[in-house]
């Protein structure tokens, strides 16, 4: 008996969800710009939705969105091959076969990150992230924090070492440092 529509589509975007900060992560390694890397993503979100029926085993999603988005950004590269900011086709395979295989460890680096910055006190997590915000202006985000842009930087600087520290640490305690 095959799955009905609404199941097929519920597994889908269970399985996206799960995986779309990771495909875009791998989809940003491959493109020079955010901005560009968006547009790669949606025809790569269109191309998994549309093939999601002939995926044979879920298990392997992100490994099968991979494909899909290093074709998808080889097309788009191609379709930009007068710009001098896209990489040649040999390079990018380079890039995209080492993203693959780093794509374990940059995840259990992200989540571990992730776990840090909730140990955080709230007014220090949503500073930083401010701070990392897309389009960010530090002075903006130093007159925030109540500090002046030279204090703002060396805080900041603190802060990163003590979430490098917590994120060392637990992947240690993981067993994957």
């Amino acid at each position: 008996m095959e799955p009905d529509h609404n199941d097929i589509h519920e597994q889908f975007l269970t399985h996206f969800a799960a995986n779309e900060p990771a495909i875009r992560a791998y989809v940003r390694r491959l493109v020079p710009t955010r901005h560009d890397a968006a547009d790669v993503m949606q025809g790569v979100a269109l191309v998994l939705w549309r093939k999601f029926d002939e995926l044979d085993d879920t298990e392997h999603f992100r490994r099968w969105a991979f494909g899909v988005a290093r074709h998808e950004a080889l097309g788009w590269l191609r379709d930009k091959a007068r710009s001098r900011l896209t990489l040649a086709e040999d390079v990018l395979h380079v890039v995209a076969c080492e993203s693959t295989r780093d794509d374990d460890r940059l995840s259990a680096q992200r989540e571990a990150l992730e776990g840090c910055l909730e140990k955080l006190p709230t007014h220090h997590r949503k500073i930083i992230l401010a701070a990392y915000a897309p389009d960010a202006a530090i002075q903006e985000v130093a007159g925030q924090s109540g500090r002046t842009v030279a204090a703002f930087y060396q805080w900041l600087h603190r802060m990163r070492l003590r979430l490098l520290n917590c994120t060392r640490q637990v992947l240690q305690a993981e067993g994957l440092s």
